[in-house]
């Protein structure tokens, strides 16, 4: 698992950004229109949030936005395999993001199960109380400021798809917190002597010696 070919795998990082980058707009994109169109109606009631709209706004979105980062990071380090601040970087946003896609998924899992469990009733708090307890399932006696056709499977739906995309998110980043690892001969994967060539490669480059024969002839 802990292996880098110095050839093949930029061109490997770089699709991983490319495709860490995709993933966290779609998952954004989707958070947001789940927002725009169910959930910013829960928290107009006494402001009361429920558990899925913190779960599905908040930690998706940030989810979203730091793996379009964490892509990022990856794209550029692919390009520059030497640079000691560049791996650093991917090693730090690869394992937040990991760690964040991580609580992401697991969070939407919840939230999905609280729904299901409940029959959406916490879809239905911006609708005006009645005495019928108000159903997602059915929601045809409920007098809500929202349109609620098909509110229940829409936001499953949508949420089902945020959850899978916070997984692939979360194994992209652990992918590539295992590249930073390879790149700085961190355990566990120390003994990839990766490190060691791209040092030797960064000395003979024609840069590098230009830089030594400076500092061995400063008058020249």
């Amino acid at each position: 698992m802990c292996t880098f070919d110095k050839d093949k795998g930029p061109r490997r990082l770089m699709k991983k950004g490319l495709t860490l980058i995709l993933v966290g707009h779609i998952n954004f994109i989707l958070g947001a229109i789940v927002h725009g169109n169910v959930l910013r109606h829960i928290s107009k009631p006494s402001q009361h949030i429920t558990t899925e709209y913190t779960v599905a706004n908040i930690i998706s979105v940030t989810s979203g936005l730091l793996s379009i980062a964490a892509g990022i990071i990856a794209i550029v380090v692919s390009r520059n395999l030497h640079v000691l601040k560049l791996q650093i970087g991917l090693l730090i946003a690869s394992f937040l993001n990991a760690l964040l896609s991580a609580a992401c998924c697991t969070g939407l899992l919840l939230a999905i199960s609280i729904t299901v469990a409940h029959n959406g009733e916490g879809l239905m708090l911006g609708c005006n109380d009645t005495m019928v307890p108000t159903n997602a399932r059915s929601p045809v006696s409920a007098r809500c400021p929202f349109d609620t056709t098909r509110i229940y499977d829409t936001t499953l739906a949508l949420w089902v798809t945020c959850a899978l995309l916070a997984a692939v998110e979360a194994g992209l980043s652990l992918w590539c917190f295992i590249v930073g690892l390879v790149l700085r001969g961190l355990a566990p994967c120390g003994n990839s002597y990766i490190k060691e060539q791209l040092e030797e490669e960064a000395e003979s480059s024609p840069h590098s010696r230009r830089l030594i024969g400076q500092r061995l002839n400063p008058d020249a």
